[in-house]
């Protein structure tokens, strides 16, 4: 058993004792479904080399048809997840046929676009519920196991996110994923080379956007509700700074940028009152009043000291140490 696989499975074990060691299980179900989100983003982006701005879309989407089936025809849990991940995959493709043409800040805009678009139908939509959301959704049983009891459906999540990782984690492993890496290096020789860059580009786009759905149908079950702000260009945004913080291009950089976004998100008022504590400093107190700020301020930081993200920085430092080793050997 490779270190790899054997730090995959600890990792896996420490989550799912999190609550015996009294985690709040929600807290932790919120960042796997943004994990799994920037995972699903990271592919297209870290390793086909292509910007969406309107990722939202495909998690908004998905979280109201879930909502949707489970919550007005009665559908089972199973089937409302793959639903709503059905309906990301189908927007998915849509999207990229119309803009998987285009490449850089074309590309980008044509989604932001799309996405958009589909923005203000939510909007106005009568099923959407419009700015109150989609609420009292039902989160079911789901094989045997009744969902209404948190610690079930955290272990449920915990089954949807290491899908969606191992899948993701096979993806970019596959004779597939070495193509997508090879378009994101070189396109042009991909085309002469006889591949067909644009179907392997839609292949990935849709990919990505089914499994942002899927995360956005588990985050539907995990609040019962499905919101607005799931579809807004801020949240298209949102993914952009975990997969940058965390390491795009890495396996696990999204996941902990997705970790460092919704812990500050939630516990920066706590972290901003240990800090006044400790050190007497009152200006910290101003932290914990806004998350854009400090989240802006962690941005800045990895833009300046960490290009590659904290993860593709310490990768890269790794494999600077071992090529030094290998030189003195």
């Amino acid at each position: 058993m490779n270190r790899q696989l054997l730090a995959h499975l600890l990792a896996i074990g420490v989550i799912a004792i999190l609550p015996g060691m009294g985690v709040y299980p929600i807290f932790v179900m919120n960042i796997m479904c943004y994990a799994l989100f920037a995972c699903a983003f990271n592919l297209l982006l870290g390793y086909t080399g292509l910007l969406s701005f309107g990722h939202a879309a495909f998690l908004g989407l998905a979280g109201y048809t879930c909502g949707q089936a489970l919550a007005v025809w009665g559908w089972s849990t199973l089937s409302g997840l793959l639903f709503g991940t059905a309906c990301a995959a189908l927007l998915g493709l849509i999207f990229g046929i119309l803009s998987i043409r285009r490449s850089g800040i074309y590309f980008a805009m044509i989604t932001l676009a799309l996405a958009q678009m589909l923005y203000f139908y939510f909007l106005q939509a009568p099923f959407t519920g419009g700015e109150d959301g989609l609420q009292g959704i039902p989160r079911g049983s789901l094989l045997g196991l009744d969902l209404s009891e948190s610690i079930h459906l955290y272990y449920v999540v915990l089954v949807i996110f290491v899908f969606g990782y191992a899948l993701i984690w096979r993806t970019v492993h596959s004779p597939f994923g070495q193509a997508l890496k090879a378009i994101r290096e070189n396109e042009p020789r991909m085309v002469s080379l006889g591949y067909d860059v644009n179907r392997l580009k839609l292949l990935a786009f849709v990919l990505s956007a089914a499994l942002s759905g899927l995360a956005g149908a588990t985050k539907a079950l995990v609040f019962v509700s499905a919101t607005l702000s799931d579809a807004t260009w801020q949240m298209s945004g949102t993914v952009i700074l975990m997969t940058l913080i965390g390491g795009m291009g890495t396996l696990t950089g999204p996941v902990l940028g997705a970790i460092i976004y919704v812990t500050l998100e939630n516990k920066i008022s706590d972290i901003a009152r240990f800090l006044v504590n400790a050190t007497g400093v009152h200006w910290f107190g101003v932290l914990g009043e806004s998350v854009t700020i400090v989240i802006g301020l962690i941005f800045v930081v990895c833009v300046l000291a960490f290009r590659r993200g904290i993860i593709g920085e310490w990768a890269h430092w790794r494999g600077e140490r071992a090529s030094r080793l290998a030189k003195r050997s």
